[in-house]
């Protein structure tokens, strides 16, 4: 028969550290993991608002020159002339 290992405190102990480091480095991968995870859906949902924010300039604008076409002048030509240059500026970037 083989003679088994007496279980001592000192090797106790020590498989309670390595487990605990086991526990850590993995809690610390895991919460880098979650955090690339909330990177990417922050990504995705700060693209759908610019597309529907483009979306809505382009209606104030093809509003403002509507009111345009009716007369309106002064501050509307003014905001128009803005929101035109603007577009622009993004379109370069």
């Amino acid at each position: 028969m083989e003679a088994m290992i007496p279980l001592t405190g000192e090797m106790m102990i020590g498989a309670a550290a390595v487990l605990s480091a086991g526990i850590a480095i993995f809690g610390a991968v895991f919460a880098v993991y979650r955090w690339y995870l909330r990177q990417n859906r922050q990504d995705d949902e700060i693209k759908s608002l610019k597309e529907e924010q483009t979306l809505l300039t382009y209606g104030v604008l093809a509003c403002l020159k509507g009111l345009s076409e009716q007369g309106c002048n002064g501050p509307v030509s003014e905001a128009i002339g803005k929101i035109e240059q603007h577009l622009n500026q993004r379109a370069h970037e």
